[in-house]
């Protein structure tokens, strides 16, 4: 991945609000990118000073080796999840760029 198109993705997360979540899906369209995967390498690469757990998959659930960290930040920030899973529907960020 080109450098700017991996900045640009960071840019992008780090624009997410607290109280809100975006899927990987939602990333990669903004940033143009043929894949949700590539956000997934961008944040597993260097995403440790990003709002990480902001990033859910399309299903509203958090990847499973994340899930109890993911949801308990999210908590935190006044995002609940009922059996796992975030409702995309009320939590979901809708950018306005």
């Amino acid at each position: 991945m080109e450098e700017q198109t991996h900045e640009q993705v960071r840019e992008i997360i780090a624009s997410v609000p607290a109280r809100k979540v975006a899927t990987y899906g939602d990333i990669a369209a903004l940033a143009g990118l043929p894949t949700p995967r590539m956000v997934g390498q961008v944040l597993r690469e260097d995403g440790f000073d990003l709002p990480w757990h902001r990033i859910i998959r399309a299903t509203g659930v958090p990847a499973p080796h994340l899930v109890t960290e993911q949801l308990q930040r999210l908590r935190a920030e006044g995002v609940l999840a009922v059996n796992s899973k975030v409702d995309l529907r009320r939590y979901r960020w809708n950018p306005q760029f």
